[in-house]
Parts: C-alpha cells; sequence; structure tokens
C-alpha cells in the first residue's frame, strides 16, 4: 500500500534529518561521533548507505541484553524469518557450522551449510580484517538478508545473539548497520556447587542463558568445608555422595565450549578444605593446644602439598582451558590475634623456607605461588582471591596471579588501590554488589539487579566507590557470584529465577559500563519480552 501524503512529508523530514551514532571507549563513557547526513537526489556522489528508499523511516536501534554499543540506521523492511528463510555460512568457514546449526535451530529456519546466501538468508563469516578484537562483531541488514561477520568465532556467535533477541523481542531485525564489542575481556557467572549441589542439567541451562547475554566464564567453587563435589580417581575417599560425575563435567566442559564460555575450576586451599581433610585427618591444621582450625590444612607438611597437587593435576587435565582458580582465601591460622604462637610448626617452617625474617603469611604466600607453579604447566592462568595476598609479606605473590576482589573485610584484604598500584590485574566480584548468599547471613541481601544497573561498573571494586579511571585497564571484568552458605535456603529452581535479572544486569554493565538508555523498569519490561518472545 502507497503512504499517504502526510506519511510521505513526515518520512522526507525524516530523511533530512541527522543520524548521530553513539560509541563508547573502553571506560564506558559515550562519545557522539558528529553527524551523518541522509543521501539525497540533490548529491548524487553521497554514500549509497542508508538506503534512500523512502517508503521507509530510518531504522531504529535494535533492542537486545547486553545492548548494542552502535546502530547505523538505515531504511528499509529489516529482515525476519521466513518459509525461504535459511542460515549458512560463508565458503571455508566451516568452523562457524555450530554456530549457524544452533542459530537455525532458534529462529526455526533451515541451515544450508556452505552455499551462497539468497533473498531472506542469514549468512555468518569470519573476516580477519574487521576490527574490535576478538568478540567483536559486525551485523548489516539490507537487501532482506542479515551478514554477521567478526574477526573470530565468538565475535559471529554474539551478533547471532544479537539477532535472536531482536527477533524474539519485535519480531525482526532492523534494517541498518551494528557495530558491537564488548568492554571487558572477562564477563561472567561464580557458582558454589560444593556447598549446594546442583545437576549438570542445571548448570548446563545456565550455560545456555549466559550465552544468550555474552557472559563468557563461569566459575565453578566445587570443594570447600562442607563437600567436595566431583568425581575423582586419584582420591575418590574426599568425594562427597552427591556429585557430578566426569562424565558429566566433560559434557558441561564441552557445552560451554561450543557457546564460548570458559569455564574456571576452583579447588581453595590451604582454608576451605574441610571436606578433603575429613579423609586425611593427618593433614588437619592444629593449633599449640591441639584445637583443630577450621578447614584448614597444616602446610608444614610435606604430605599438604602433595595432596592438593595430585588434585590440581587430576582436574586440570579433565578441565583443560585457560584459568585455574587457587583459592587461597581466609586460612583460618591468620586470622587469630598472635598466629605464630597459636601454630609454632607453622612459624618454623615459614623460617625453615623464607629466613628468619619470615612469618606465617610468608609461608602462606610461598603456598599459593607454588600452586601457580602447578597448574601453569598445563596453559592455565592462576586465579586467586584478593584476601591472599598481604601487604606486609617478604614473598610477594606472582605477577601474573590474577586478583579476583571479593571484599574488604576479612583478614590480610586491602583496598583494592593498592593491588593496582602494585600492577596486579584484577576481576571484580565486590560483595556489595554482585553476591549472591544463599540464606543472607552476615548482612548480606539477594541483589535485585538495580543497584547494579544504576550504580556499579566494573570500577566499583569496593563498596560503592571507583577506584580512579587511570586502572581501568587492569580490571579485567567481573562475575556475578551465587553462594551456599545456606544450601537449603533457596532450591535450584529459586536460585535461577532469584538470579535473573541480576546476572542481566551485570551483562550490561560488563559489556558497557556507561549509563544505560533504558531505565530499571524499560530494562525489566526487555527482559521480559525477550524470555517470552
Amino acid at each position: 500500500m502507497a503512504p499517504s501524503r502526510g506519511a510521505l512529508m513526515a518520512v522526507t523530514a525524516v530523511a533530512a534529518a541527522t543520524v548521530t551514532v553513539a560509541a563508547c571507549d573502553s571506560s564506558g563513557t559515550e562519545h557522539r561521533n558528529g553527524s551523518e547526513t541522509s543521501p539525497s537526489s540533490s548529491s548524487p556522489s553521497a554514500s549509497p548507505e542508508p538506503s534512500p528508499t523512502r517508503s521507509y523511516p530510518l531504522s531504529k536501534t535494535p533492542r537486545a541484553i547486553p545492548a548494542v554499543r552502535e546502530h547505523r540506521p538505515a531504511r528499509g523492511p529489516g529482515w525476519r524469518p521466513g518459509k525461504s528463510s535459511g542460515v549458512v555460512i560463508e565458503k571455508g568457514d566451516t568452523g562457524l557450522a555450530d554456530e549457524g546449526r544452533l542459530l537455525a535451530g532458534e529462529l526455526r529456519i533451515r541451515y544450508r551449510g556452505e552455499v551462497p546466501a539468497r533473498a531472506g538468508d542469514v549468512e555468518l563469516a569470519l573476516n580477519p580484517k574487521d576490527g574490535g578484537g576478538p568478540e567483536s562483531y559486525n551485523l548489516r541488514t539490507h537487501d532482506g538478508r542479515v551478514t554477521i561477520s567478526g574477526p573470530a568465532q565468538a565475535g559471529v556467535f554474539y551478533g547471532t545473539r544479537t539477532l535472536k533477541q531482536s527477533v524474539r523481542a519485535d519480531g525482526a531485525m532492523p534494517e541498518g548497520e551494528v557495530r558491537d564489542r564488548p568492554d571487558r575481556p572477562q564477563r561472567g557467572l561464580n557458582l558454589d556447587i560444593a556447598r549446594k549441589h546442583y545437576s549438570a542439567g542445571w548448570i548446563e541451562d545456565r550455560l545456555r542463558e549466559m550465552a544468550d547475554l555474552k557472559l563468557n566464564q563461569l566459575g565453578l567453587h566445587f570443594s570447600d568445608d562442607q563437600a567436595f563435589r566431583i568425581e575423582s580417581d586419584t582420591h575418590p575417599e574426599v568425594v562427597s555422595p552427591e556429585h557430578l560425575t566426569k562424565a558429566e563435567v566433560r559434557r558441561i566442559v564441552a557445552l560451554a565450549g561450543r557457546l564460548h564460555i570458559e569455564v574456571v575450576p576452583e579447588i581453595d586451599s590451604p582454608g576451605h578444605l574441610g571436606a578433603v581433610l575429613a579423609a586425611h585427618p593427618d593433614l588437619q591444621l592444629l593449633n599449640v593446644s591441639g584445637v583443630p582450625s577450621k578447614g584448614s590444612l597444616d602446610i608444614s607438611k610435606p604430605g599438604a602439598a602433595k595432596l592438593v597437587d595430585e588434585l590440581l593435576g587430576e582436574y586440570t587435565e579433565l578441565f583443560g582451558g585457560a584459568y585455574w582458580h587457587l583459592g587461597a582465601d581466609e586460612y583460618q591460622a591468620l586470622t587469630v590475634s598472635s598466629p605464630a604462637a597459636s601454630y609454632p610448626q607453622l612459624q618454623r617452617a615459614a623460617v625453615k623456607k623464607y629466613g628468619a625474617q619470615a612469618g606465617i603469611e610468608d609461608l602462606a604466600t610461598g603456598w599459593l605461588n607454588d600452586r601457580a607453579a602447578v597448574v601453569r604447566p598445563h596453559g592455565m592462568k592462576p586465579k586467586a582471591w584478593n584476601d591472599g595476598l598481604f601487604r606486609d609479606s617478604t614473598v610477594r605473590a606472582d605477577k601474573d596471579i590474577e586478583i579476583e576482589y571479593w571484599t574488604g573485610k576479612e583478614y590480610g584484604a586491602r583496598p583494592p588501590e593498592q593491588y593496582l598500584r602494585e600492577g596486579y590485574k584484577m576481576l571484580n566480584l565486590n560483595d556489595e554488589f554482585l553476591y549472591y548468599v544463599l540464606g543472607q547471613p552476615n548482612a548480606f541481601v539477594y541483589p535485585t539487579g538495580k543497584r547494579i544497573y544504576e550504580q556499579w561498573t566494573p570500577l566499583v571494586l569496593r563498596g560503592t566507590s571507583p577506584v580512579p579511571a587511570k586502572y581501568s585497564d587492569q580490571i579485567l571484568g567481573g562475575r556475578f557470584a551465587v553462594w551456599g552458605d545456606f544450601p537449603n535456603a533457596q532450591t535450584a529452581a529459586q536460585v535461577a529465577e532469584g538470579i535473573r535479572m541480576p546476572l542481566r544486569a551485570t551483562s550490561q554493565k560488563l559489556w558497557d559500563p556507561g549509563k544505560p538508555q533504558l531505565s530499571w523498569d524499560g530494562f525489566k519490561a526487555l527482559a521480559k519480552e525477550i524470555d517470552q518472545g
């Protein structure tokens, strides 16, 4: 149907309008790149984009979570899946077959493989010349088809997530071009499966949810005082009755790989080892009066390192991947008023290994460095909690250990700027915003997502105040964390529902830490539309 005279006048007015494209720098500050004027018939040398077709208004920005960072509007009908639509991949890009098949299934269209694209199709392509890093992508909607390209598979995959969400929210992908990229390289969910058992299927559902939100890291804390939750061949005696089999772990890791998510396993030591020590009481740390220190390994005993290193060797092989979390937090020997007097065996071991001026902090730091040396040959970068590094120790933690900052309240914890000044790279797990602690102990409350969305950024590492922007490049990203302090406080289904909006808010602020365009109510409404679309 031809538009009315009034509609044509409105379109003509829009055609003369100025188009402003928003972009954000690495700190999340929004910038305006100037103006682009739509071409007209009086300017034959003007760029052919946006399309001069006057029967359509300029397109609106596609709606997705996290929001796209840049959209160049154009005139046209956009794209919607039809009976003849299919997903194809550019010739030679066979590595994109998984992404193509997944998208085709989600959009209920056919996957046709390496064949030329035709009208109505979605084409996936690798283009090393695309700028923006391996997780960036370009998504172009033009002439009734969609082309998604990026320098690496991850970026192309994220482009398919934007297309999927736009179709679910609005039934179509708007005309024009999206250029998108994340602000931070590490974005994810941390899950305590030690204190609360979750089925493999439940974890796989979280992986799919994370993938749609462009999150790329799942932390698995699978050993603690309460339980050890993964099958072991080297030490079956430490495994709890409810646990994941190795076959289930391999399935989880394989799915994560297809969804471009890194699994970050964690065996915390020398503290939080109660489940392991229940089977090895000879390695339990005792104070001078013979009283056990909860969950603490006596690292003065040679058998302590042997036991932990055998477990590390077994599970680094099982998981593979780029990272291993060594824990190192809340070692109870260092929480008493006089560690050397309470644990003289640890003090003697510190002096023997590091000299007369050494203390138990040095012994604990050396333990962390030694465990880091175990995981590195497996190609894994070591991580540790921030309170496992000490200000006054003579022995310093290795500089390649990534510090995951969660608190300033525990013994050994320091303000984040101290770690940053020392040159460490950090990940943000600020317990003020990002901690979902079952049972809400110690003044924790379940985060709703609103505070994350409105107040938190990756620079807010502790409390509510950001660190100076000059440290931004050292802050690699963040993870929203679920902890099972009181595991029966919520069912697994309640946990999934409880973290739904906080996880979406976290994904938004890690992809683009600037002030979101949508209000919180608008963001919630969009999430509901996408989930129900």
